[in-house]
């Protein structure tokens, strides 16, 4: 298994890799473990060696959406806020798959932006890339149809699990765009009628034809 230090190698120069692997506590999650809660303290900001971390957004009455997901060499940006500002968090980050992770300690933060270049970069480069998919969640569904909302979702849930076979209900895809399981259901029969997927117990498998909607 690669090192730390392989795995951030041209992402952050070398000095503060070494801050990192001293500091940072490596840390693995199983599917579905959550990272970060409602209401819960943050301590550190994770930055993500591998796996997927999807991060949620509950409303008034308990419904949640799928706000963003987090791939390699990501963290969040939300728990970047948190630390910074001590503030419980107001999202959940929950592992897709197996994780592994390192925990940055809060009291690094402030403290790498003004010692190291890369750093603030990256940090810079989150908040905006966590920005820009928020803008796109809030398009979607401002502005496209839930069948069009579902398609991408499942393409981007392809695109970061390599995998054409997905291990997903229909109830958990429901919960993620906000809507209710029959009418999910109902938009999945219909593409498999179409011969662009085929539907399993709790897993879709995505057919060629998929990728051309």
């Amino acid at each position: 298994m690669l090192n730390i230090h392989d795995k951030l190698k041209g992402l952050f120069e070398k000095a503060l890799i070494d801050e990192i692997a001293s500091v940072g506590r490596l840390m693995h999650l199983k599917q579905d473990e959550v990272l970060m809660d409602y209401g819960r303290q943050v301590r550190y900001m994770p930055l993500i060696l591998s796996g997927t971390v999807k991060v949620m957004k509950n409303d008034d009455n308990g419904n949640e959406i799928l706000l963003y997901y987090l791939g390699s060499h990501d963290s969040c940006a939300m728990a970047y806020s948190c630390c910074m500002e001590n503030k419980l968090s107001e999202v959940r980050a929950v592992a897709e798959d197996d994780v592994e992770l390192i925990a940055i300690p809060h009291d690094k933060l402030d403290t790498w932006l003004v010692k190291y270049p890369s750093w603030k970069s990256y940090v810079f480069n989150s908040f905006t890339q966590r920005f820009n998919e928020l803008l796109k969640s809030v398009e979607s569904i401002a502005f496209h149809k839930l069948d069009e909302r579902m398609i991408a979702y499942l393409k981007k849930k392809s695109e970061l699990s390599g995998k054409s076979s997905l291990s997903l209900s229909h109830n958990q895809i429901a919960e993620e765009l906000g809507t209710s399981r029959v009418v999910i259901s109902r938009l999945l029969k219909h593409l498999e009628n179409e011969k662009k997927i085929v539907l399993y117990r709790n897993e879709i498998k995505l057919l060629s034809g998929f990728n051309q909607l």
